[in-house]
């Protein structure tokens, strides 16, 4: 099974807030190889500057390590055809332009979206890709 990390739920593990258990548990299934955990680069960039905002530099960076330490692959690059989805998740569905990059990302994987923000639900009704609610 595949799923595609949302910036959201790794904030979540941080901040300690509801939901932060079910990624956990998928941090240690991957561990354990049962599943495999996906980020987009855009998404890591989100937990990077949320964590300046609250402890600077050195916790910024040291946060963005312990996700790269985990079995988390980084999806570093955006190829054209999740260009052009998340083009058309951004116009169809009113998300953020990062929230359009994890949709068409995880859509062009196959894999399950984690998050918790609502934003999503639309394209989820639509049938665009399958969440993994964690709220």
């Amino acid at each position: 099974m595949l799923y595609l990390l949302d910036a959201c739920a790794l904030l979540a593990v941080f901040n300690g807030e509801h939901g932060a258990n079910i990624v956990l548990d998928l941090i240690e299934q991957a561990r354990a190889g049962t599943i495999r955990l996906y980020m987009s680069i855009v998404q890591l960039l989100e937990v990077y500057y949320d964590r300046l905002y609250i402890s600077g530099e050195y916790g910024a960076r040291i946060r963005v390590e312990s996700i790269l330490a985990e079995p988390i692959s980084i999806i570093e690059s955006i190829s054209y055809p999740v260009m052009y989805e998340a083009g058309r998740f951004k116009t169809t569905y009113s998300m953020s332009l990062a929230d359009a990059i994890a949709a068409a990302t995880a859509r062009s994987l196959a894999a399950t979206l984690v998050t918790k923000d609502k934003e999503m639900k639309p394209a989820e009704e639509a049938g665009e890709f399958p969440i993994l609610w964690i709220k």
